[in-house]
């Protein structure tokens, strides 16, 4: 066909069209899945820092009984409700959690903690319980449940 014949146009706009639809629906798609996965990630930004607090000495209940346990003579801060605040490692107060109810094991008295809502990121963290100090702990150990700490 010469050049000026008038199809000589429809087949120039036809790839072009068909090459401008598939750019849209290209598009489209990769809208759709970043816009799922940061739906998802979005959950993932927050994790909830779990572990105990041991507390042993002559501050806890003797035996193994089915009641719960507080401290007293000087560990009465150490109770169901205490604060348990997680610090990122600039010393910063990120969240703030507590301690569950108190139970005995072994002349001891294990609490349980939870602090909800502790951001990702930081490469270590800091625990404290009450006005206890500081304890650091591993980005790996805080999500994993491996806070861990004892007085007495």
């Amino acid at each position: 066909m010469p050049e000026n014949s008038p199809t000589s146009g429809r087949r120039w706009a036809h790839p072009v069209v068909t090459g401008t639809a598939g750019l849209v629906i290209g598009a489209a798609g990769v809208g759709l899945a970043w816009g799922l996965s940061a739906g998802a990630t979005s959950a993932s930004k927050t994790f909830t820092l779990k572990g105990t607090l041991t507390l042993t000495g002559d501050n806890v209940p003797s035996g193994d009984t089915s009641e719960n346990c507080t401290g007293y003579e000087g560990y009465d801060d150490i109770g169901a409700g205490a604060a348990v605040t997680v610090y990122d490692n600039a010393g910063k107060a990120i969240a703030q959690g507590a301690l569950g109810v108190g139970k005995p094991h072994d002349a001891a008295c294990v609490f349980h903690a939870a602090v909800p809502g502790v951001p990702n990121g930081p490469r270590f963290y800091q625990v404290e319980v009450s006005h206890r100090g500081k304890l650091t702990v591993s980005s790996t150990e805080a999500k994993a449940g491996g806070f861990a700490a004892s007085l007495g």
